[in-house]
């Protein structure tokens, strides 16, 4: 797709763009940098290796959690280390390549300041012979530039006059969230941001996103970023252009560049039309151009400019490139068809169903006490089993009263299954805002020896937040069941079974070979509902090069697989909570101001992308 992609993003009117850098096995780093210089582009490179963007522990290794006496992105030894490492490599990768400039840390904050000063001056020293860049970081020192990310940043200025003033993150959109509404942001709104920096002496506007894409593999972070980092881009999630966004933008961009002669001559001179209401000129022997805005959120106005009178709409710029014919307003947005999805097959679908771990599987350990779940997983997988033993007596009174006795775990998160004798009782799940969890629930226990299961899922490793490194996952208790004659029974010292990753995993049943090594049922006999469930279909690959993507409406909660290559998690059964209604344009925007599909998933439509091969096999886990 890389090089539709960057061809769209040069036609919508982008000079450099901006690359997240991922595993050389997935993504050629050095091979989409030539890619782009193929098309006449330069790369704004950001090197990180910090890079947020809603990936999975930030994109860092889990292993380096572990290292002795770690603590991410602060004036730590082990860390700087690896940090160093790491940049040293991928700038040796680029010295033959063809970069606008690089990036390294942003976003520390107060905490960091003496790691800020000591990531300074490692990269200035590596000799990249492009300036470097820190976001949102005023205390850049030089000669470093500081830059902003956000949703609009008109006003700001760099730490010191003779710095460019630089926009390095131009939100698009917003994230989307399981269980949240799907957030967007309106392309006015957006034209308006981007045209208010420039007026204002912006001299570097990259968006982020121009195009999001999709989170495959199981690289969404948050916890709780779904698959979908569609962004309402400009270039949505399947690499097509969103209209009217893509091209409002693409004539933004045409506008200021007719303008660029006067732009980098001068400093604008600012004069007010009317009340709320001013002029930017930029005039000078190499020409005139003119940004005439209406910050009023409800009215349109009409002003004398130069001898002239222009009809301004409410919350808009228009551009003058030279200071009398105005060939672009950021309100003003023509119609375009909307994109349309249409069905090319249908799957007709096999399962088979995960066995329930227990203490005596392969590679099960067992010990005293419960244990954090990623110490456990390395985060290899989304699933830990937690299992035990609970013997009941004869005498208990719950089994004569029929009162079942109630079972409470408490997980730092993120969802939770139950199983009791290999029956589910119950689940909980937490959200992005709150990950952690407590399932309470009244459970049936027979007399004697009853077999407890909880099966802990990871929705994504934290991508933000202080010491992210720190936080937890899984079952940390208590745990307890409440009920018996004894009172209540504290189970968290309790002999427990650990069991790494599903069944299904170890068959490697995600893969052409290991589904085939299994016998699948179909027709009458596929479960329906049913958890832990392994679904599969084969289907000739669609003709052509359109973009595709699966319809998994009808699935819970599980991950993807084509051809052994898995496309994301899905989860549309957790529908969008929140407050979505009629969206304006006009004022100051922020996340939660224009979002769509409330009551709905919040992603159904996960994108495919194209493969190779004749046929698919497409694998599900639910």
């Amino acid at each position: 797709m890389w090089p539709d992609l960057i061809q769209k993003a040069k036609d919508g009117g982008l000079d450099p763009r901006k690359i997240l850098f991922c595993d050389p096995d997935l993504y050629d780093l050095v091979k989409f940098i030539k890619l782009a210089q193929l098309h006449g582009l330069y790369v704004h490179l950001r090197i990180g290796p910090y890079i947020c963007a809603e990936w999975n522990f930030e994109r860092f290794p889990v292993w380096l959690k572990y290292v002795p006496g770690i603590a991410f992105r602060t004036d730590n030894r082990p860390f700087m280390a690896e940090m160093e490492k790491f940049t040293q490599k991928i700038v040796y990768m680029m010295k033959a390549e063809r970069l606008f400039q690089t990036q390294g840390e942003w976003e520390i904050g107060e905490p960091g300041k003496s790691y800020t000063q000591w990531a300074a001056k490692m990269a200035v020293a590596l000799n990249t012979c492009v300036p470097w860049v820190m976001c949102k970081q005023e205390d850049s020192p030089n000669p470093i530039i500081d830059t902003c990310n956000g949703f609009c940043y008109e006003n700001f200025t760099p730490n010191k006059n003779y710095k460019a003033k630089m926009w390095t993150e131009i939100w698009t959109g917003w994230y989307t969230e399981f269980g949240g509404a799907v957030p967007t942001r309106p392309a006015q709104d957006l034209a308006f941001s981007v045209a208010r920096f420039i007026q204002n002496g912006g001299s570097f506007a990259n968006y982020y996103m121009y195009h999001g894409g999709t989170n495959f593999g199981r690289t969404a972070g948050g916890p709780f970023i779904a698959t979908s980092y569609d962004y309402d881009a400009p270039l949505d999630e399947y690499g097509l252009p969103r209209e009217p966004k893509y091209s409002h933008l693409k004539y933004l961009h045409r506008a200021i560049k007719l303008a660029e002669s006067a732009l980098v001559a001068t400093d604008a001179a600012v004069s007010k039309l009317r009340n709320n209401q001013e002029a930017h000129v930029y005039q000078s022997i190499s020409g005139c151009a003119a940004f005439l805005a209406n910050y009023d959120t409800k009215y349109s106005v009409r002003v004398m400019f130069w001898n002239k009178q222009y009809n301004l709409p409410p919350w808009s710029i228009s551009i003058l490139p030279d200071c009398k014919t105005e060939v672009f307003n950021t309100a003003r947005i023509g119609q375009s068809p909307p994109t349309k999805m249409t069905p090319v097959a249908s799957l007709s679908w096999q399962a088979y169903m995960e066995e329930i771990a227990t203490a005596n599987d392969d590679n099960s350990i067992t010990l005293v006490g419960l244990r954090e779940q990623i110490s456990q997983t390395r985060d290899a997988t989304d699933y830990l089993w937690y299992t035990t033993n609970i013997t009941i007596g004869p005498n208990e009174q719950f089994l004569r009263t029929g009162q079942y006795p109630i079972l409470t775990v408490d997980s730092a998160g993120h969802a939770l299954l139950v199983f009791i004798n290999g029956q589910l009782s119950g689940s909980a799940y937490g959200t992005l805002e709150f990950p952690k969890l407590e399932f309470k629930q009244g459970v049936k226990l027979r007399a004697g020896i009853n077999k407890l299961a909880l099966l802990s899922v990871s929705v994504g490793l934290p991508n933000v937040g202080v010491h992210f490194e720190t936080w937890n996952a899984g079952v940390l208790g208590p745990v307890t069941l409440k009920g018996v004659n004894s009172g209540t029974w504290d189970m968290l010292r309790w002999q427990w079974t650990y069991k790494t990753g599903m069944k299904g995993d170890d068959m490697s049943l995600h893969t052409v070979g290991g589904s085939s090594s299994i016998e699948w049922v179909q027709g009458s006999l596929l479960a329906q509902h049913q958890p832990l469930t392994w679904y599969k279909a084969i289907l000739d690959a669609p003709p052509g090069n359109a973009p595709l993507a699966l319809d998994m409406g009808s699935m819970g909660k599980g991950q993807m697989w084509i051809n052994g290559r898995s496309i994301g998690c899905h989860w549309p059964a957790y529908t969008a909570k929140g407050t979505c209604g009629t969206c304006y344009y006009a004022g100051t925007y922020t996340e939660n101001k224009c979002r769509t599909n409330c009551g709905q998933p919040s992603q159904r439509l996960p994108c495919s992308p194209l493969v190779v091969e004749a046929k698919w096999e497409f694998i599900g886990c639910v």
